[in-house]
Parts: structure tokens; C-alpha cells; sequence
């Protein structure tokens, strides 16, 4: 198990995490640090327990905007995918219809050449 040491609004915490996870620890505390830094900027110092909630609230408003956006994003290429694939079948009935009804004239007259004899 590894052990990491982050430190936010100055003050230090241990972390433990799994190995090799330590430097993805580092860089989220590190995150969380400019965040709190932030908020220290535009509402001053408040408690360590209000600035823990605020900047959850504002991390958590992030991850939802990104949710959001990637459920957009999904949507926009099932849309997309669905466009293209019909497009395509368009496409492709487009140059097969011309050779069905060379096929279809050719067997009409086997056909009528059949019934002749």
C-alpha cells in the first residue's frame, strides 16, 4: 500500500493509496489545493470545514458539466453514426439499383426467350 504526504491551504496530510497511484494522488490534491486557493481569493478565509464542503460542491459541479457534456457528446454521435450508416445504405442502394435492373431486364428476356422455344 502506498503512502503519500498532500498538503492543502498549507496544512499536510497523509494519504495512504494503492502502489502506484501516488503521483495520481499528488496531482488531484494538488487540484483540490487550487481550488481551495481560489476560493480563498473571492470569499476570503472560512473554516476548513466550509472550504472542504465548497470545494466539494464546486469539484462535484464540475464532474456533472462533464457528464453532461459527455452524454451530449454521446448522443451527438449515436446521431451522427445513425446519419452516416444511412447515408451509406443510401449510397449503396444507389449504385446496386441500376445493376438489379440490368439483372432483372436480362432475366425477363431468358425468360421470354425460354418460353419462345
Amino acid at each position: 500500500m502506498g503512502q503519500v504526504s498532500v498538503s492543502i491551504r498549507g496544512r499536510t496530510y497523509p494519504i495512504a493509496c494503492d502502489d502506484g497511484q501516488e503521483e495520481h494522488v499528488i496531482r488531484l490534491a494538488s487540484y483540490l489545493d487550487k481550488r481551495a486557493a481560489e476560493l480563498d481569493r473571492t470569499v476570503g478565509l472560512v473554516s476548513e470545514a466550509r472550504m472542504l464542503v465548497m470545494v466539494g460542491l464546486l469539484v462535484a459541479d464540475e464532474l456533472a458539466e462533464a457528464h453532461d457534456e459527455l452524454r451530449r457528446i454521446r448522443e451527438s454521435l449515436v446521431g451522427t453514426e445513425a446519419a452516416a450508416r444511412k447515408a451509406g445504405a443510401e449510397t449503396v442502394e444507389r449504385r446496386i439499383t441500376p445493376v438489379i435492373e440490368r439483372l432483372a431486364h436480362r432475366l425477363d428476356d431468358i425468360a421470354a426467350r425460354l418460353e419462345a422455344d
